[in-house]
């Protein structure tokens, strides 16, 4: 039997199963940036300008390990090669876990447990001048 693509997607639908980045789009950017507090002390998102942390503004799409004149760490270049874009996914798995989605990471950060955080939080870096 031959199962073509819009049968399997109807089948995926009809299970109640929705596409990854579906989550985000119901992320809130004002409470994204309350998350954001966790991340401020390393990290900006409304300017051009690194800390200990590169900055995230335009992270969402843009390449991973990609600011210029950042120091990154040889497991996060190496990463990149393997996943080259900081999309919604990367980033939520990133963010969730960042030590065992980058073993040897630099950053220190523990991780979001809570789907809303990384939701919310996603849905700031997205658009940080939307929670203004």
């Amino acid at each position: 039997m031959r199962i073509s693509i819009s049968m399997l997607f109807g089948a995926v639908i009809a299970a109640g199963l929705s596409a990854p980045t579906a989550a985000f789009a119901e992320g809130d950017a004002v409470a994204g940036a309350a998350v954001f507090k966790k991340c401020a002390a390393c990290h900006v998102a409304d300017e051009a300008k690194n800390k200990v942390g590169p900055h995230l503004m335009d992270i969402v799409d843009r390449p991973v390990a990609s600011i210029e004149g950042f120091k990154y760490s040889k497991p996060m270049t190496e990463y990149a090669a393997t996943v080259p874009t900081w999309t919604e996914e990367a980033l939520a798995a990133y963010l969730k876990d960042p030590k065992g989605v980058v073993k040897g990471t630099k950053m220190v950060f523990a991780g979001l447990k809570k789907d809303e955080d990384l939701a919310n939080v996603i849905a700031y870096l997205k658009d940080p001048a939307a929670a203004k």
